[in-house]
């Protein structure tokens, strides 16, 4: 196979017309079989083959630097730069990062998998570059999505001021996870659709050249004439108006086309930005035809057909069959994606009720912003958001939202800890940074027939709430016949035991249970509290069991610093409560990707992990005489 000879940019520089079409064709085979095996983004990388080739056949990786954004459209690079062999485990605890990653490779030279970064990175590598006289390119891919967000904009406006020599590569697929939202798309496909700027530039000069050469202001003149000339034959792109040159719309599947207009571009001094169309999940006939965008993002399938393992109902599925129930009942309702409506469980909502749905794009930050103002004027929004993401948003949360308290509703999927998607990914945050604001209401619940009442209870609040879900299926309990509103800041007891309480949060409510069962046989009774509330607290029921039992342990998934078992922990301590706490939780360190269940396993927050923190902790605790257990465990 041509592809296993390729070890490093290098190798690509010699390949003919021929080979090329046929190492595209051994790229987008391997893409294929390697993701199906083990998950990840299909749809970005199959688009971007001709154009990783084509880049790296121009440009001198890692002299010349290269940014991806957003990273997860990386794949066909990590394959052309060494890493091939890593494709086996591919987003595995230990393996390949499934985004840019410099402790891998000298060929990754940021680490990013949020949309709209990449061009300040790039920005501030080639600012670098000049102020250190290091030699070589910038070079930044940027999808069409990205451009949706806010940051993206910020990078372009202060680099048509600063005019760094920086090559910008527009991916546009019209689609970053979904179809690409807003005037930036519609800009963008006016450029699709007029007729190129090399046309126009040919049909002006045609004209000029009529022109009489007498001086300066002939000069200006003429130089005016042509930019009027090309308003009538070609839209300006919104890039120039920033002061950047721009080129295209180029075919993204067309190497010698691609590789004439970056060679061009490396010979300019100054920004310049590549318009190049690619068709996301080119090549393979199910990513292609996917309206829907469930090959951007994949688990395991059948690389044959592209069919899918049936699987249990998600968490996601069920928030989104929660919100509908309410929305209908609720004419107030209406719901608010970031460029993520399936991924948040949202598109059966947007079919029904199409004028009570908004996508923004990837503009979180304005998705917040947009809910709170919806609320002042009496609707009930919901935010459906990954927890990871809604930490771009945590000023207009705070100042905007709590400010004002808004009655919006936030509902954060992925909370805690995602797996393949790594470090960027976890939501391990939010049960910190969200109850640090004044006036919200944040819960966490144990399963989804709560969680359908937490939904309810939330939308009803007059002011801010949040909730949160982990990623992956749901307990498969039975459901309520109807919702109900929960009362606000009561935890439920689920079993009583009479030496120690454990406060556990959500996702681990369960594990917890099964841990205190098995606690038992050790002659540890274990009262087990499903705390539902992350703020406001249960502080009676807290502060009865730290007074009754030999000490309290917290169960949370989200990082020990600043975290539940924190609040618990001040709580007591405000009270004058002398209590010892077992907080249990995800260490303060980045997490690296890995299947959810090793990662549990690794930092202790499965059944085993759990009872083990316990028995231990029960074993080294220096407890009153009357403990009855300590004998238990020393023998």
């Amino acid at each position: 196979m041509l592809l296993d000879e390729i070890t490093s940019p290098d190798d690509l520089r010699d390949l003919g017309p021929q080979d090329l079409s046929r190492l595209c064709g051994e790229i987008r085979e391997f893409l294929v079989a390697a993701v199906s095996r083990t998950g990840g983004h299909l749809g970005p990388n199959l688009g971007v083959v001709e154009l990783t080739v084509a880049v790296h056949r121009v440009f001198h990786s890692p002299r010349d630097a290269l940014v991806f954004d957003t990273g997860h459209q990386a794949y066909v690079h990590k394959m052309l730069t060494g890493r091939l062999a890593g494709f086996d485990r591919l987003r595995q605890r230990g393996g390949l990062s499934g985004y840019p990653n410099r402790a891998e490779s000298e060929h990754d030279i940021v680490e990013n998998s949020h949309a709209s970064t990449g061009l300040s990175y790039a920005l501030a590598l080639a600012t670098a570059r000049q102020l250190t006289g290091e030699p070589g390119k910038v070079v930044c891919v940027v999808g069409d999505g990205s451009l949706t967000g806010g940051m993206a904009y910020e990078a372009l406006n202060n680099i048509g001021h600063l005019r760094p020599d920086l090559i910008i590569i527009l991916n546009d697929n019209g689609r970053s996870y979904a179809p690409t939202i807003g005037g930036i798309a519609e800009n963008l496909g006016q450029l699709r659709l007029s007729p190129t700027y090399e046309a126009a530039k040919d049909a002006t000069g045609r004209t000029l050249r009529h022109l009489p050469l007498v001086g300066d202001s002939a000069y200006q003149a003429a130089k005016r004439v042509k930019e009027s000339l090309k308003q009538l034959v070609s839209t300006t792109s919104i890039f120039e108006t920033l002061g950047l040159k721009y080129g295209g719309p180029i075919d993204g599947h067309d190497i010698p086309a691609l590789e004439r207009a970056l060679r061009d571009a490396a010979a300019y001094r100054g920004p310049v930005v590549i318009h190049v169309v690619t068709n996301k999940g080119n090549g393979y006939a199910p990513a292609v035809q996917d309206e829907i965008d469930k090959y951007h993002g994949v688990s395991s399938f059948n690389p044959e057909d592209g069919s899918f393992t049936s699987k249990a109902v998600s968490w996601t599925d069920l928030f989104g069959e929660a919100l509908l129930e309410a929305a209908d009942q609720d004419s107030r309702i209406v719901a608010i994606t970031a460029a993520m409506a399936s991924s948040t469980g949202l598109l059966e909502f947007a079919e029904r009720y199409p004028d009570r749905f908004f996508d923004v794009g990837i503009a979180e930050q304005h998705a917040v912003t947009f809910a709170t103002g919806l609320a002042c004027e009496g609707m009930r929004p919901v935010v459906a958001i990954y927890s990871t993401f809604l930490q771009r948003a945590f000023d207009q949360v705070m100042h905007d939202t709590c400010l004002m308290r808004a009655p919006v509703t936030f509902v954060l999927d992925r909370g805690g800890l995602v797996g393949a998607d790594g470090p960027t990914h976890h939501g391990l945050y939010d049960l910190v940074y969200l109850p640090a604001l004044p006036g919200i209401v944040v819960m966490a619940p144990k399963d989804e027939n709560e969680l359908r009442h937490m939904l309810y209870t939330a939308i009803n609040i007059n002011g801010p709430a949040a909730l949160r879900f982990p990623r992956g299926n749901g307990m498969g309990v039975a459901m309520d016949a109807e919702l109900k509103a929960l009362e606000i800041g009561k935890a439920e007891i689920l079993r009583e035991g009479s030496d120690i309480g454990i406060l556990a949060l959500g996702s681990m409510v369960y594990p917890c249970l099964e841990a205190a069962a098995r606690l038992e046989a050790l002659g540890i009774h274990a009262t087990v509290i499903n705390a539902r509330f992350v703020k406001p607290l249960d502080e009676e029921l807290i502060c009865c069991l730290a007074a009754e039992k030999q000490f309290l342990v917290t169960a949370e998934e989200g990082t020990d610093a600043g975290g539940f078992g924190s609040a618990v922990a001040t709580l007591l301590q405000d009270k004058k409560i002398p209590a010892s706490i077992l907080r249990i939780a995800v260490p303060d360190r980045i997490i690296p990707h890995g299947a959810p269940n090793l990662l549990h396993a690794k930092y202790g927050l499965d059944v085993d992990g759990i009872f083990e923190k316990i028995k231990n902790f029960a074993h080294e605790f220096p407890v009153r005489p009357e403990l009855r257990y300590r004998s238990l465990l020393r023998s």
